[in-house]
């Protein structure tokens, strides 16, 4: 009787391995599918991320050309202005 139980057990043993195993592999899986998700994700906000790079850098560079416009225009005015201003101090003072 005792070799019987001892057999038993261990099939008993064994089977509960063999579950812990079984469930061990079932979330090795899940955790697998998860992170293939997780690097989808992760992906597609690079890309998009990405993109408004670019998008940021093509406006930069439109507002740098805006400023030189102006600049060519404006320094200029203001150059004659204080011209004026200091000609006139000098004219009436």
């Amino acid at each position: 009787m005792l070799g019987g139980t001892r057999k038993d057990a261990r099939v008993s043993d064994q089977e509960k391995l063999r579950d812990i195993l079984v469930e061990i592999r079932d979330n090795q899986r899940l955790s697998l599918k998860r992170q293939e998700e997780h690097l989808e994700i992760a992906r597609k906000q690079i890309e998009r991320s990405s993109g408004q790079v670019q998008e940021s850098i093509e406006l930069q560079r439109q507002a740098i050309d805006k400023v030189k416009k102006v600049s060519r225009i404006a320094i200029p005015g203001i150059l004659i202005c204080v011209v004026l201003i200091v000609y006139l101090l000098i004219k009436y003072f």
